[in-house]
Protein backbone atom coordinates (compact mmCIF):
# COMPACT_ATOMS: atom_id res chain seq x y z
CA UNK A 1 0.00 0.00 0.00
CA UNK A 2 1.76 2.92 -0.73
CA UNK A 3 1.98 5.96 1.55
CA UNK A 4 2.17 9.07 -1.15
CA UNK A 5 -1.66 10.31 -2.10
CA UNK A 6 -2.04 10.61 -5.92
CA UNK A 7 -1.63 13.76 -7.29
CA UNK A 8 -4.53 15.10 -7.55
CA UNK A 9 -5.43 16.90 -11.52
CA UNK A 10 -6.34 20.31 -12.44
CA UNK A 11 -9.98 20.55 -13.96
CA UNK A 12 -9.47 22.26 -17.20
CA UNK A 13 -11.84 26.15 -17.18
CA UNK A 14 -15.30 25.37 -19.03
CA UNK A 15 -14.63 26.48 -22.66
CA UNK A 16 -16.36 29.78 -23.24
CA UNK A 17 -16.02 29.43 -26.77
CA UNK A 18 -19.74 27.54 -27.14
CA UNK A 19 -20.94 30.37 -24.84
CA UNK A 20 -19.41 33.28 -27.28
CA UNK A 21 -20.72 31.77 -30.26
CA UNK A 22 -24.49 31.28 -29.04
CA UNK A 23 -23.98 35.13 -27.71
CA UNK A 24 -22.64 35.98 -31.46
CA UNK A 25 -25.70 34.21 -33.23
CA UNK A 26 -28.04 36.15 -30.68
CA UNK A 27 -26.92 39.21 -31.74
CA UNK A 28 -26.62 38.29 -35.15
CA UNK A 29 -30.87 37.32 -34.92
CA UNK A 30 -31.60 40.99 -33.11
CA UNK A 31 -29.56 42.89 -35.82
CA UNK A 32 -31.28 40.88 -38.40
CA UNK A 33 -34.81 41.38 -36.78
CA UNK A 34 -34.27 45.36 -36.08
CA UNK A 35 -33.03 45.97 -39.47
CA UNK A 36 -36.07 43.32 -41.34
CA UNK A 37 -38.32 46.38 -38.90
CA UNK A 38 -36.81 48.71 -40.63
CA UNK A 39 -37.13 47.79 -43.74
CA UNK A 40 -40.98 46.77 -43.39
CA UNK A 41 -41.42 49.78 -41.64
CA UNK A 42 -40.04 51.48 -44.81
CA UNK A 43 -41.50 49.55 -47.42
CA UNK A 44 -45.01 50.00 -45.63
CA UNK A 45 -46.14 53.62 -47.23
CA UNK A 46 -44.80 51.60 -50.90
CA UNK A 47 -47.06 48.81 -49.78
CA UNK A 48 -49.61 50.23 -49.04
CA UNK A 49 -50.05 52.23 -52.00
CA UNK A 50 -49.27 49.53 -54.18
CA UNK A 51 -52.66 47.75 -52.37
CA UNK A 52 -54.47 51.33 -52.65
CA UNK A 53 -53.62 51.25 -56.49
CA UNK A 54 -54.97 48.07 -56.88
CA UNK A 55 -58.56 48.32 -54.74
CA UNK A 56 -59.33 51.60 -54.91
CA UNK A 57 -57.11 53.60 -58.00
CA UNK A 58 -57.01 57.00 -59.04
CA UNK A 59 -55.38 58.73 -61.36
CA UNK A 60 -55.48 62.37 -63.20
CA UNK A 61 -56.87 63.39 -60.36
CA UNK A 62 -56.08 67.12 -61.86
CA UNK A 63 -58.37 66.45 -64.22
CA UNK A 64 -61.13 65.03 -61.73
CA UNK A 65 -60.39 68.39 -59.93
CA UNK A 66 -60.60 70.88 -62.35
CA UNK A 67 -63.97 69.13 -63.49
CA UNK A 68 -65.53 69.11 -60.59
CA UNK A 69 -65.11 73.40 -59.99
CA UNK A 70 -66.33 73.82 -63.41
CA UNK A 71 -69.41 71.86 -63.08
CA UNK A 72 -69.89 71.97 -59.24
CA UNK A 73 -69.68 68.37 -58.53
CA UNK A 74 -68.00 66.56 -55.64
CA UNK A 75 -64.09 65.40 -57.17
CA UNK A 76 -64.74 62.17 -54.69
CA UNK A 77 -68.38 61.24 -56.62
CA UNK A 78 -66.36 61.98 -60.45
CA UNK A 79 -63.96 59.64 -59.16
CA UNK A 80 -66.45 56.91 -58.13
CA UNK A 81 -68.29 56.90 -61.29
CA UNK A 82 -64.98 56.34 -63.14
CA UNK A 83 -63.87 53.62 -60.71
CA UNK A 84 -67.65 51.90 -61.35
CA UNK A 85 -67.29 52.26 -64.53
CA UNK A 86 -63.92 51.18 -65.96
CA UNK A 87 -61.57 51.13 -62.99
CA UNK A 88 -59.53 53.67 -64.12
CA UNK A 89 -58.95 52.07 -67.74
CA UNK A 90 -59.77 53.32 -71.17
CA UNK A 91 -61.49 50.48 -72.38
CA UNK A 92 -64.94 49.83 -74.76
CA UNK A 93 -67.97 48.14 -73.21
CA UNK A 94 -69.93 45.44 -75.36
CA UNK A 95 -72.22 48.73 -76.18
CA UNK A 96 -70.09 50.09 -77.88
CA UNK A 97 -69.23 53.08 -74.56
CA UNK A 98 -65.54 54.46 -74.51
CA UNK A 99 -63.26 55.38 -72.00
CA UNK A 100 -63.19 56.17 -68.16
CA UNK A 101 -66.03 57.30 -67.81
CA UNK A 102 -67.73 54.94 -69.94
CA UNK A 103 -69.71 57.41 -72.55
CA UNK A 104 -71.44 56.52 -75.93
CA UNK A 105 -70.21 57.90 -78.91
CA UNK A 106 -74.51 59.40 -79.06
CA UNK A 107 -74.03 60.58 -75.85
CA UNK A 108 -71.13 62.14 -76.49
CA UNK A 109 -71.97 64.03 -79.89
CA UNK A 110 -74.96 65.18 -78.36
CA UNK A 111 -72.96 66.71 -75.52
CA UNK A 112 -70.34 68.31 -77.91
CA UNK A 113 -73.17 69.59 -79.84
CA UNK A 114 -74.52 71.10 -76.75
CA UNK A 115 -70.87 72.17 -75.65
CA UNK A 116 -69.37 73.88 -78.82
CA UNK A 117 -67.11 71.02 -79.06
CA UNK A 118 -67.48 71.27 -83.11
CA UNK A 119 -64.34 69.69 -83.81
CA UNK A 120 -65.15 66.15 -81.56
CA UNK A 121 -64.65 62.60 -83.16
CA UNK A 122 -65.42 59.29 -81.36
CA UNK A 123 -61.64 58.77 -80.99
CA UNK A 124 -61.73 61.82 -78.81
CA UNK A 125 -63.37 59.82 -76.08
CA UNK A 126 -60.13 58.30 -75.39
CA UNK A 127 -58.39 61.13 -74.53
CA UNK A 128 -58.96 61.32 -70.66
CA UNK A 129 -59.29 64.87 -70.52
CA UNK A 130 -62.21 65.09 -73.03
CA UNK A 131 -64.06 61.98 -71.74
CA UNK A 132 -64.44 63.06 -68.28
CA UNK A 133 -65.21 66.64 -69.53
CA UNK A 134 -67.60 65.34 -70.92
CA UNK A 135 -68.60 62.17 -68.69
CA UNK A 136 -68.74 65.41 -65.68
CA UNK A 137 -71.16 67.52 -67.82
CA UNK A 138 -73.63 64.65 -68.16
CA UNK A 139 -73.91 64.14 -64.58
CA UNK A 140 -74.05 67.78 -63.55
CA UNK A 141 -77.00 67.55 -66.45
CA UNK A 142 -78.70 64.63 -64.36
CA UNK A 143 -78.06 65.95 -61.17
CA UNK A 144 -80.05 69.11 -62.57
CA UNK A 145 -82.79 67.25 -63.95
CA UNK A 146 -83.43 65.52 -60.42
CA UNK A 147 -83.25 68.54 -58.45
CA UNK A 148 -79.56 67.49 -56.90
CA UNK A 149 -81.11 63.67 -56.35
CA UNK A 150 -77.44 61.47 -56.41
CA UNK A 151 -78.99 58.24 -56.19
CA UNK A 152 -81.61 59.32 -59.48
CA UNK A 153 -78.66 60.89 -61.23
CA UNK A 154 -76.41 58.24 -60.68
CA UNK A 155 -79.38 55.31 -61.98
CA UNK A 156 -79.98 57.60 -64.65
CA UNK A 157 -76.08 57.43 -65.82
CA UNK A 158 -76.54 54.15 -65.61
CA UNK A 159 -79.83 52.33 -66.57
CA UNK A 160 -80.56 55.88 -69.05
CA UNK A 161 -83.28 59.08 -68.30
CA UNK A 162 -85.73 57.11 -70.16
CA UNK A 163 -86.05 54.43 -67.40
CA UNK A 164 -85.41 56.91 -64.15
CA UNK A 165 -88.20 59.07 -65.57
CA UNK A 166 -90.42 55.79 -66.05
CA UNK A 167 -89.70 54.61 -62.69
CA UNK A 168 -90.45 58.40 -61.12
CA UNK A 169 -93.93 57.93 -62.73
CA UNK A 170 -94.52 54.93 -61.80
CA UNK A 171 -93.92 55.31 -58.45
CA UNK A 172 -95.93 59.02 -58.08
CA UNK A 173 -92.61 60.86 -58.38
CA UNK A 174 -91.51 60.21 -55.40
CA UNK A 175 -87.90 59.92 -54.76
CA UNK A 176 -86.31 56.75 -55.11
CA UNK A 177 -83.83 55.14 -52.62
CA UNK A 178 -80.89 52.64 -53.97
CA UNK A 179 -83.20 49.40 -52.96
CA UNK A 180 -86.28 50.92 -54.82
CA UNK A 181 -84.74 50.42 -57.78
CA UNK A 182 -86.11 48.11 -60.00
CA UNK A 183 -83.11 47.02 -61.91
CA UNK A 184 -80.72 44.93 -59.88
CA UNK A 185 -77.81 46.19 -62.18
CA UNK A 186 -78.65 49.63 -61.37
CA UNK A 187 -79.13 49.15 -57.75
CA UNK A 188 -76.04 47.14 -57.29
CA UNK A 189 -74.10 50.11 -59.55
CA UNK A 190 -75.56 53.48 -57.01
CA UNK A 191 -74.58 51.85 -54.10
CA UNK A 192 -71.04 50.81 -55.62
CA UNK A 193 -70.43 54.65 -56.70
CA UNK A 194 -71.84 56.03 -53.26
CA UNK A 195 -69.45 53.42 -51.24
CA UNK A 196 -66.62 54.41 -53.29
CA UNK A 197 -67.02 58.12 -52.72
CA UNK A 198 -67.01 57.93 -49.27
CA UNK A 199 -63.67 55.46 -49.91
CA UNK A 200 -62.41 58.46 -52.26
CA UNK A 201 -62.83 60.99 -50.05
CA UNK A 202 -60.86 59.52 -47.54
CA UNK A 203 -58.04 57.80 -48.55
CA UNK A 204 -57.37 60.74 -51.11
CA UNK A 205 -58.50 63.73 -49.58
CA UNK A 206 -54.95 65.78 -50.38
CA UNK A 207 -55.46 64.48 -54.55
CA UNK A 208 -58.81 65.52 -54.90
CA UNK A 209 -58.41 68.79 -53.00
CA UNK A 210 -60.48 68.54 -49.73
Amino acid sequence: MSTHAAPMRRRRAPSRRPQRASARRRLVAIVVAALGGVLLVTAMPSLKHAAREITLPLHHEDIIRQQAAQKDLDPALIAAVIYAESHFRDQTSHAGARGLMQLTPATAHAIAQRTGGTAFTDDDLATPQVNIAYGAWYLRHLLDHYSGNEVLALAAYNAGLGNVDGWMIRDGGTALKPADLPFPETRAYVTKVLHARREYRRSYARELGY
